[in-house]
């Protein structure tokens, strides 16, 4: 067993995982034997490889860390294996070995023997293998033979590193598992409430604040920072992100925008429940538990409304609140499904005041508004068009419609009876009537939209066409 003191600082440097270091302190240790074999396994984020590399650097036991991810091969595996296996016995005895002997390593047989040449007249060493089963382009007989390298190597120790147990690929029984579980609440926030971050980059003013020393800068940090990872962890992490580095990843993307107004003076230290209202527009997006590759600037930013001191948060999710989806259609496509927005929401009456093409020469005198009907307007108070359930149209009104929008005339190549049919299986377009015939595009059946006055606008500027211009009443 390994002194107490040692115990004591993984304990201290490794929470939580007080029973893994005492297994390995019964398994590894200079005095006793140590089994030939051992699967540690556990779920991505849970101190597998962190444990077992800070124990062997302090058990004064020879060790060599083979990581299977910086490997293309199994024969590159292999090959790591022995240069790691050499520099580690080089460092442990003090000496050089030739590396003549051990240029060419093909297969597991020229491993076995390697290692049984550079470990002959030496003591124990310790060989770990990480990520042992995401090798790529492995053997089918890795894992069975390196079971069986105790058998002939007897001062040599296995310890392979995986995601989940492997006791039916060794082929072996009686292998040693140890088993590293995921972290529980309790557990992450114990971990993670080991090292505050400071809430204030620079020191407040001591002319200012003369009472408020480091110590108690400190105390502030660990208070906050407790509170506030636990509220993280129950709004978003508890169903996104339980594992350690995406909890700590998540808490840390939110802690600068969340203390900016104890930074600015807008609250104190001590008063989380303020804090928490002002500061809830954070915790109700999803943008501290998605990974980018190109970092935002502006991520998770905050700017504060002067009209109630209010702050909202100016993420990328409240910007994408109001966008639409949008498809890359074609040219002609997007004028049908225009022509097909205004038919719905524009009663048939006006097709002939907003589609003629023709200048009508007669003058349409329109009487001024009597009284009365001004009165009436004014009681009744119309809604928009657009904010109300679109109307079904007939295919022949949608059609007249279409070209009416467009300048140019339509080329034959486009088959708009084709266009209509995969708009609708989209779901852009719904067929109301004719239900009982099996022609999709019977004459007799109606349509509607299947989408709103946002999606309709975009589609306008993507063909630069104003679409509140041909709608009635307009848009405010």
């Amino acid at each position: 067993m390994l002194p107490d003191e040692i115990l004591e600082q993984l304990n201290s440097e490794y929470p939580c995982r007080e029973p893994q270091i005492q297994q390995l302190a019964a398994l590894y240790n200079t005095h006793l034997p140590s089994p030939s074999l051992l699967v540690a396994h556990g779920l991505t984020a849970t101190g597998k490889s962190s444990i077992i590399r800070s124990y062997l650097e302090l058990s004064s036991l020879p060790y060599a860390i083979a990581n299977s991810r910086e490997c293309i091969t199994g024969r590159h595996l292999l090959e790591r294996t022995v240069a790691s296996c050499l520099d580690a016995l080089d460092e442990f005895y003090d000496e050089t070995i030739d590396r003549r002997p051990y240029a060419r390593t093909e297969n597991l047989s020229s491993l076995a023997v390697a290692l049984g040449r550079m470990l002959e007249g030496r003591g124990k060493l310790v060989l770990v293998l990480d990520g042992i089963d995401k090798q790529r382009e492995a053997p089918y007989t890795l894992l069975p033979a390196l079971a069986r390298f105790g058998e002939s190597i007897p001062n040599l120790s296995i310890i392979l590193i995986t995601t989940l147990p492997i006791p039916l690929e060794l082929h072996r029984p009686g292998t040693p598992h140890l088993h590293f579980s995921t972290y529980n609440r309790n557990s992450l926030l114990k971990i993670l409430g080991k090292d505050p971050p400071k809430i204030f980059l620079q020191p407040p003013n001591e002319e200012q604040f003369p009472d408020y020393t480091p110590d108690l800068a400190a105390e502030d940090d660990a208070w906050l920072w407790g509170r506030f990872i636990a509220t993280v962890y129950d709004a978003l992490s508890k169903h996104t992100g339980r594992d350690l580095v995406s909890f700590r990843l998540a808490a840390m993307r939110l802690w600068r925008p969340f203390v900016e107004p104890i930074v600015q003076g807008t609250f104190g230290t001590r008063d989380y429940s303020r804090l928490m209202v002002n500061r809830r527009a954070l915790f109700q997006v999803e943008d501290s538990v998605l990974d980018k590759i190109v970092a935002d600037n502006n991520n998770l930013s905050a700017n504060t409304n002067g009209t109630n001191g209010t702050v909202v948060s100016t993420t990328p999710s409240t910007k994408r609140r109001i966008r639409t989806i949008a498809h890359d259609l074609p040219y002609y496509t997007t004028h049908l499904l225009i022509a097909a927005y205004l038919a719905s929401y524009n009663p048939s009456r006006t097709d002939v005041t907003y589609f003629m093409k023709h200048t009508d020469k007669r003058k349409n005198k329109r009487r001024a508004p009597s009284a009365t009907a001004g009165v009436t307007k004014s009681k009744h108070r119309k809604i928009s068009r657009h904010l109300l359930t679109p109307s079904p149209f007939p295919l022949d009104r949608l059609l007249a419609i279409f070209r009416s929008l467009l300048v140019e005339s339509v080329p034959q190549v486009a088959d708009l009876y084709t266009q209509i049919a995969t708009l609708t299986s989209m779901r852009l377009l719904v067929r109301t009537g004719g239900v009982g015939s099996s022609d999709v595009l019977d004459p007799g059946a109606k349509w509607r939209v299947n989408f709103g006055w946002e999606y309709a606008r975009s589609l306008g500027r993507e063909v630069n066409l104003e679409v509140g211009e041909y709608l009635i009443g307009g848009v405010d």
